[in-house]
């Protein structure tokens, strides 16, 4: 199976596959390269309607000279800390980002949300955070801004009232309740127009199955959220006779 990085002709493979409407693993096998270096390829390119071989070739090569041109300036940094390799952490903040952004997420908001999800303080400055992702000011201030309306990244104050970004344990499940209010007054909604429209016409039965279906999405998603809260944060207790027993203390 071929290594290291994607060639010219490869790509050029990659667009042409594209345009025949092949997906992703059945272009990485006709190449013998795994899906997703197929999928992290095209999405950071463009993604699939708009991937050209060319353009993501030279993209490419303007990334690995900017690396270069770093690396001096960059060793001893925290990144080298508990030995980690930079092109191993390279790699995955790369794949990490790619399917944050199959997930509907635009490119800089899930490059953000992947700067602060691999940092171990789990929070950063604007201004570490135009460090780390090498973009202006202004691009992080409307990725965060977008982020903070979807409850995934919170603010908190910091050294020198710089405020710092900041994700944590509670993030997913504050996100996750926002999500299920949304879903419950989309069902509210729709519940609304069967009488407008009509009981029993099928544009009313059709309002009327999409509130159910988002009644039990909510409901269900709530609950599980719930539950994972409590696991999440139970830690072990020590008890009298040495044996742990789960604690709902949260820390």
């Amino acid at each position: 199976m071929p290594g290291g990085r994607l060639t010219q002709q490869e790509r050029q493979q990659i667009a042409l596959g594209l345009a025949d409407g092949l997906a992703y693993a059945e272009i990485a096998r006709g190449l013998e390269r795994p899906t997703s270096t197929i999928t992290r390829e095209v999405m950071r390119n463009g993604g699939p309607t708009a991937y050209r071989a060319d353009l993501a070739h030279r993209a490419t090569e303007r990334r690995a000279h900017r690396r270069r041109q770093a690396a001096p300036r960059e060793q001893g940094a925290s990144a080298q800390a508990h030995g980690r390799h930079d092109e191993a952490v390279r790699e995955y903040e790369e794949a990490f980002t790619t399917v944050l952004m199959q997930s509907g997420l635009p490119k800089m908001m899930a490059r953000v949300l992947t700067c602060l999800y691999t940092s171990d303080t789990g929070g950063l400055t604007a201004a570490e955070l135009v460090r780390r992702l090498q973009v202006s000011p202004a691009s992080i201030s409307k990725a965060i801004t977008a982020l903070e309306g979807m409850t995934l990244v919170r603010r908190e104050p910091g050294e020198r009232r710089r405020e710092r970004y900041v994700v944590d344990d509670d993030i997913w499940y504050q996100s996750m309740i926002a999500s299920a209010r949304s879903n419950a007054q989309l069902a509210e909604t729709a519940r609304q127009g069967v009488g407008i429209l009509g009981r029993g016409t099928p544009a009313a039965a059709r309002l009327e199955n999409i509130a159910r279906f988002l009644d039990f999405i909510s409901e269900s998603v709530i609950r599980a959220a719930e539950q994972a809260r409590e696991v999440l944060y139970t830690k072990p207790e020590a008890t009298s006779g040495g044996t742990a027993e789960p604690s709902s203390h949260r820390g």
